[in-house]
Formats: C-alpha cells, structure tokens, sequence
C-alpha cells in the first residue's frame, strides 16, 4: 500500500513511514501496538497483528486492546488482522472491557474478500490516499455515529460528573456555604486532582499517591 515497512528510505527514527512497536501510554502503563503508520512523524493508525489461531470476529479482547491503544493515542482509526480476518474500528468510542468485538466495528471482511475489495481497503488506508486526504474525509463520514465520543469530550463531561458528585457532597458536609463559596471549593478541588495526576503522569510526583493519600483517609476513618 506505499508503505516503507522497512525504512529503505533510511528516514530518522522520528519520520519513519511504520514503527514496529510503538509505545503509547495507556492509563498508567505504556503499551507498544504492533505498529504504528505515520506521515512526517504523525500517527495516523495503529494495526495490532494476532495470530490466525485468534477469532477476531468473537473474541472481545483483540478488540478492546486496539481500541484502546487508539483512544489514548487519539486515533480515530485503527486496524485488527490476523490475515485470516480484518477488522477497522472507529476509535473515538470510549473502549469498555464488556463491549462486544462488533462495537465501533465499521468494516469487517477475510481474506477470501481481499483480491475484490483491495480498492476499497487501498483507498483508505494507503499511503497515497492518507496524503491526498482520502483517509480524512473517511474518517469525517464516520464522525457522530451512535456511540462515539472523542478523549476530549468524554474527558469534559467525566469532570461535570466530579462536579455534581462534589457539590452535594460538600454542601451535604458545609451547610453554611453559599452558592459561590460552593462553586469555588468545587472548582478548587478538581483543579488540585488534575494538577496532581499530571504530575504523575510527568513523573514529577510518585505515580498512585493520590490514591495512597484516599487509602490512608480511609484508614483514619
């Protein structure tokens, strides 16, 4: 499909064409998707390779360890194969370990399909066709379908759930705030928590303190 797979072009690690194994941080651990397709060093998709023994098509780990990779990554596209079968997900759906391998399942077919469909998998996902935009406005077709919620989005409204949770819980605790004093520790709150998980995140603070810190509450208690 136009892909340098090898790197003959001899390209720095930073601007190969495919990278075997290319780490992504997921929650708290990095995991490494089989390989990773990029144009001038930007991702573009993710292909996770299993083996032909694996049931792509019923199996729901296969399918929510891609669409994982993807969702942290931002990727609005990926792609699942164990040749035998192929598999493209839209990736902007929040991945839930109970959700069955058809979710956000967009396109499905074996390997009896390829020779008479390759067109139709050439001018998606090849290179030419990533260049020239084709991938993009595919990508744009399958935007809003049911169920699908960029990072951003789902990220913003999982904040406004904190922000009610909060609000009753410390008015029930502070009878005597008013409403701006309320909004004030609630904000104040949640700003502190996401400052702190950055900091984890970065390394600048030890990864599970937070946690460490409501464990010890609890204990207090």
């Amino acid at each position: 499909m136009g892909w340098d797979i090898a790197n003959k072009q001899g390209y720095a690690e930073a601007y190969k064409d495919v990278v075997h194994e290319e780490t992504v941080k997921v929650g708290q651990a990095t995991r490494a998707p089989d390989y990773g397709f990029r144009i001038g060093g930007i991702r573009k998709f993710f292909l996770e390779a299993k083996k032909p023994s694996i049931n792509i098509k019923e199996d729901t780990h296969p399918a929510y360890q891609l669409r994982r990779y993807a969702w942290s990554a931002k990727l609005p596209l990926s792609i699942l194969t164990d040749f035998e079968e192929l598999a493209i997900y839209d990736c902007r759906a929040k991945p839930v370990k109970t959700d069955k391998p058809s979710h956000s399942r967009i396109l499905y077919m074996t390997y009896t399909e390829y020779a008479e469909r390759w067109e139709e998998i050439l001018d998606i996902f090849s290179r030419e066709a990533i260049l020239k935009g084709s991938f993009d406005k595919y990508v744009e077709s399958k935007k809003g379908k049911r169920g699908t919620a960029e990072v951003d989005t789902a990220f913003l409204q999982e904040i406004e759930r904190w922000r009610d949770l909060l609000a009753r819980n410390i008015a029930l605790r502070n009878p005597g705030l008013n409403q701006r004093e309320l909004n004030f520790s609630v904000q104040c709150t949640i700003d502190r928590i996401i400052f702190l998980r950055i900091c984890e995140d970065r390394g600048i603070e030890p990864y599970g303190r937070l946690m460490e810190l409501k464990v010890s509450r609890k204990k207090l208690n």
